[in-house]
């Protein structure tokens, strides 16, 4: 290979890298590995930096999924809210803004108790929560924690 093929495959490389949102997720996460804080706090924190449109669903959210399952805890996963069981990430919230996204995502891990048949959903775009949406999370959310 020419030296001048190698400088186009390494500038490539170079552009092909993680974007300034995602190594910012990679920074909060080792923080949270770091850093003991009180889950609440850190979510409430979390949701306090979004923007207004995020920070709405973000809110209900938080308060749907503690009524639906207390036994989750709350905590922040790669700078979002996230609800934990033994630990484990069940499920979470990423605004819209985190990645620069055009809508706001709720989705569940491998932890959660959705299993149904060889395909199921685990993530659901949101751009606003009705009181449907609100009652598919309800039940969603205690399914996937076991409740």
């Amino acid at each position: 290979m020419s030296t001048t093929a190698k400088k186009g495959k390494q500038q490539s490389a170079k552009k092909e890298g993680f974007t300034a949102e995602e190594k910012a997720a990679m920074k909060a996460r080792a923080r949270e590995l770091k850093d003991k804080t009180d889950g609440e706090s850190a979510v409430r924190a979390a949701i306090a930096a979004m923007s207004p449109q995020d920070r709405t669903i973000a809110k209900r959210l938080h308060e749907l999924i503690k009524a639906a399952a207390p036994d989750l805890s709350p905590k922040t996963w790669y700078g979002m809210p996230a609800y934990a069981k033994d630990g484990k990430v069940v499920c979470f919230f990423r605004n819209a803004g985190k990645f620069k996204e055009r809508y706001a995502m709720f989705g569940f891990n491998d932890t959660a108790k959705l299993d149904e048949g060889s395909m199921w959903p685990v993530a659901f775009a949101l751009t606003k929560l009705t009181a449907a949406d609100e009652a598919k999370i309800r039940a969603l959310v205690k399914q996937a924690a076991g409740s």
